[in-house]
């Protein structure tokens, strides 16, 4: 080492061992802190690899990269960020800016399946370091970009999730972003160049309160952004490295983070020894950019010299994807723990600092949303010789008085009109009072803070202070108004050949609309099938994405899909564009979205959390979306294996239904049905059987669930003994059945009528019984809901329920009956929601329509039967059926030819006609009366 270098930094050293001799009353800690941060900054300084520390999206930090990159002209760039990402850089010219490079896993290995998806982003904005770097080393002939961090797979490999405190964030409330862009990243993992911030709480309150202000962000653009803004190439390094070894140092020794950390730079370069080594690049000609915080870093890998001891260590199984996602000044604020508002205003700044310091920043060739650039102009030799370390330039800017900018009046002159304007146009109640108190308090606020000139965030509390006052009247406040005014929420956008092939597919195949799709915000799509068939594909696409993409992305407006039915006419809300980042993520999953669909329902079918009811909704989102009979079979036979082997009975209802819409549907489209359809219908008989009389009693099944379980036996009993079920299997699960619970004991009683154990004319008096006994006409509303719910599997009981609740409102004296009837509605409503426009149907029909015809009316179930009409005779109330024979011979004769009965008609009996018949084959007419009984 030289004379030159020993003494590069002897005049600060000197000065901080007195102001630390000074403070600390004689050398200690303090000297140790002070002299080894100056240690730091003399190594950074002297390897030969130039290293060139940066702050995440720092305007500063944006223009000094472009001012040295134009001078130094390196032909090696190694940046900071994830290796795998590197093909990703390329598409960044088909985008506008932000967006974010992202490394996506649906299915994981060697990860815990509950971490699953794994996602890792990396947002870029224009007015940022890394861009500069990109920009230039991908427009530049000749120069090789090279990403030496750890891969995405490393990062959740040393992730530690729950162990390791959370990143300090800004406080939440007025500052937090409010808009639904702040989620474009969803719970990816962030990776960013430069997370400069203090890891010591009580540093940053230090430095918050002692630099009068809110937050870390006006803090960093105060006392960073400012100096550093027109300083030269050394000094910017220096303090950076400065900044980066004081955090560094102060830190809290945290050894599962402080050893991600240092892993991380023996990561990166060991990497870049490796590339030089195999390259052969001198040194001299490379460029190092990295976090400040790294840049400080004092492991034994650090420099070109350094170690090789380390070890990277092998990726896991996990099959990545990787892709470009919008991404948004709020979205990056929320990611990384920013003020709301804090990278807009950066971006308003880096457009100043070029336009001021006329500095040509570096863009992509035809990157989008950014101007087209003159060739730059050829740059000279490097200012500065990496090979000989630059002069100490921390003494001069650390003893240097902050320059007081002088007030740009115009400027802030109309901030304040413009802020006012914004106001009124969100129904504040301004006027040019408003923006002169603007004005003025914005410099007293300035004053009050030691700043000849408002900043931004001086502003912004001047505007809520004398605009808002106690009130917010429209959707935004004057916070959020301030942060539009200075450049609002920019959202990038992912071009069309940047996205993946699903993504452009599912755009060619709906470009018959004819809507703008990659435009943000919702548009409405009119889909005229009958006249437009090639629209059909449209809808079936359409529908397709409402089920995979987050709701808003895809919403119809008229138009429904159900099994067994061809659309028509069509209205759809479509907003793919703001919902761009879902579109993106599918693509990682597959090439279509058909496949993706299936993939996604083969996932939750084979899950081991599915239940019969989600594995059948399966089945039929397969048969409505993809129109697959070889999945639905697939599924349906995963249906069979879960309805196997469960033992409860909460997905009773929803099982029920579905197995009767699908039912419906093969038999009305299918000339036979699938064969596991017959299977689960015998597998679901004999199961639900099984379980009824521990239903019964369990309290932890409901009343509807129990229901359903009958609802499936008695809808489903005929198909189930035509395929060699035994009915005695159901009649003794009833008979075994012993509910305490009043409703499921109506719920007995109605599946006992429905079988033929019990007579209407038992049940009736069981009811009145009930009814005269005081002790249980507290519990009448709950045998009511058993016998609602019944009307499930016995809907012909709707006509006795009426009669039930009216024979409680005819009897029961108010005393008694006003005390319940709260409880009453309430079960009717909570219970028996679904079979109340049964009941009030049935009611209907049996009550007068007119008011004048009450008086006059007689129940029907207090009309005597006629003992001429019903013989008591026949066995089974199959003499009920003999008027209805008697009115239809020539349907008798039809039914007794088809069972082949010789037996004519006798004429000389004084009975009906057809009684001999009906005598002869009693359950034919009692089914027959059933059969052609009016609804």
């Amino acid at each position: 080492m030289s004379a030159a270098q020993e003494g590069t930094f002897t005049e600060l050293r000197s000065q901080l061992q007195a102001a630390a001799a000074a403070f600390a009353d004689g050398p200690g800690a303090l000297e140790g802190i002070l002299l080894g941060i100056v240690d730091d900054v003399d190594r950074a300084v002297r390897e030969p690899l130039e290293i060139f520390p940066v702050c995440h999206h720092s305007p500063a930090s944006a223009l000094a990269m472009a001012r040295r990159l134009r001078e130094k002209q390196p032909k090696v760039v190694y940046l900071e960020l994830c290796e795998d990402m590197a093909p990703l850089l390329t598409e960044l010219r088909n985008c506008r800016l932000p967006v974010a490079v992202q490394a996506f896993a649906t299915e994981v290995e060697g990860f815990p399946a509950d971490w699953s998806p794994l996602s890792v982003v990396a947002p870029i904005t224009e007015a940022s370091a890394e861009y500069q770097a990109i920009a230039y080393a991908l427009d530049t002939p000749g120069v090789e970009l090279v990403l030496v961090d750890r891969s995405s797979d490393h990062v959740f490999q040393w992730d530690a999730r729950g162990a390791a405190p959370s990143e300090p964030s800004e406080p939440s409330g007025p500052d937090a972003p409010a808009d639904e862009e702040a989620a474009l990243h969803g719970e990816a993992v962030g990776v960013e160049i430069g997370d400069l911030r203090p890891r010591f709480a009580e540093l940053e309150e230090h430095l918050l309160r002692h630099g009068r202000v809110r937050h870390w962000s006006e803090w960093w653009h105060q006392y960073v952004e400012l100096p550093l803004g027109d300083s030269d190439h050394d000094t910017y390094r220096q303090v950076m490295l400065l900044i980066g070894s004081l955090f560094r140092r102060l830190a809290p020794g945290d050894p599962r983070r402080v050893g991600v950390d240092e892993d991380r730079e023996r990561y990166m370069w060991t990497r870049m020894r490796e590339h030089l080594a195999a390259t052969g690049t001198d040194p001299a000609d490379c460029l190092y950019v990295c976090g400040a915080f790294h840049a400080a870093s004092r492991v034994a890998e650090f420099g070109v010299d350094g170690a090789d001891g380390f070890e990277i260590g092998p990726r896991t199984a996990t099959r990545w994807q990787h892709g470009l996602i919008p991404s948004s000044h709020a979205a990056i604020e929320a990611q990384f723990g920013l003020a709301a508002g804090s990278v807009s205003i950066a971006s308003t700044v880096w457009a100043k600092n070029v336009r001021r310091t006329r500095v040509e920043p570096f863009r992509l060739a035809g990157q989008a949303g950014t101007k087209k650039r003159a060739k730059a102009a050829k740059a000279g030799p490097a200012a500065t010789d990496t090979a000989e370390p630059a002069s100490d330039r921390l003494s001069g800017f650390l003893r240097r008085p902050p320059v007081l900018d002088r007030l740009d009046e115009a400027e802030l002159l109309d901030w304040s009109v413009e802020i006012v304007r914004a106001a009124r146009r969100n129904g504040y109640l301004a006027s040019t009072a408003d923006a002169i108190a603007v004005f003025e308090t914005s410099i007293l606020l300035a004053g009050m803070r030691d700043r000849a000139k408002p900043t931004p965030y001086d502003f912004q509390d001047a505007a809520v202070t004398c605009i808002e006052k106690d009130t917010v009247p429209g959707r935004r406040d004057v916070r959020r108004l301030v942060e539009i005014m200075m450049g609002g929420d920019r959202i990038g956008q992912v071009g069309y050949d940047a996205l993946p092939p699903l993504a452009r597919d599912v755009h060619d195949r709906l470009a018959p609309l004819g809507l703008k799709l990659q435009q943000r915000g919702v548009q409405r799509a009119l889909l005229d099938i009958a006249s437009r068939p090639e629209l059909e594909k449209c809808s079936d696409l359409l529908w397709m994405l409402r089920y995979l993409m987050p709701q808003g992305a895809a919403r119809p407006i008229m138009g429904e899909r159900r099994l067994g039915e061809r659309p028509i006419q069509e209205s759809w809300d479509l907003a793919l564009g703001t919902h761009q980042r879902a579109l993106i993520e599918l693509g990682y999953e597959g090439v279509s979205i058909e496949q993706v669909l299936e993939q996604r329902l083969r996932r939750t079918a084979y899950s081991p959390r599915a239940t019969t009811a989600v594995v059948l909704e399966a089945v039929e989102d397969a048969t409505l979306h993809l129109r697959s009979r070889r999945l639905a079979d697939e599924l349906g036979t995963r249906a069979l294996e879960v309805l196997a082997t469960e033992r409860s009975v909460d997905g009773a209802p929803e099982v029920l239904r579905r197995v009767r819409g699908l039912l419906a549907y093969y038999r009305t489209g299918q000339p036979v049905l699938p064969p596991w359809v017959e299977s689960f219908v015998k597998t679901g008989y004999a199961h639900y059987c099984t379980l009824l009389p521990t239903a019964f009693t369990d309290e932890d099944a409901t009343v509807r669930q129990v229901a359903a379980m009958l609802g499936f036996l008695f809808s489903m009993e005929g198909l189930a003994l035509s395929l060699g079920c035994d009915r005695r299997q159901l009649e003794l699960a009833v008979a075994a059945s012993h509910p305490e619970e009043p409703a499921k004991v109506a719920l007995l009683w109605a599946a006992r009528t429905q079988l033929g154990s019990l007579s209407r004319a038992e049940l009736r008096a069981r009811c009145d019984e009930l009814l005269g006994n005081p002790l249980v006409v507290p519990a009448y509303p709950r045998y009511l809901s058993g016998f609602l719910q019944a009307l499930e599997p016995v809907p012909a009981l709707a006509d006795f329920v009426v009669e039930a609740v009216s024979n409680a409102f005819a009897r029961l004296p108010d005393a008694v009956l006003l005390p319940w009837l709260p409880t009453l509605i309430g079960t009717l409503r909570s219970g028996g929601a679904e079979q109340a426009p049964l009941l009030i149907r049935e009611a209907g029909r049996i009550f007068p329509g007119r008011l004048g015809a009450l008086d006059s009316w007689v129940p029907p179930w207090r009309v005597e039967p006629d003992p001429r009409a019903e013989p008591a005779a026949l066995p089974g109330g199959a003499g009920r059926g003999v008027p209805l024979l008697a009115a239809h011979p020539v349907t008798c004769d039809a039914v007794a030819e088809l069972l082949g009965c010789d037996g004519g008609w006798e004429t000389t009996d004084p009975g009906p006609r057809g009684a001999v018949l009906v005598h002869a084959h009693p359950g034919t007419a009692a089914a027959l009366q059933a059969l052609l009984a009016p609804p």
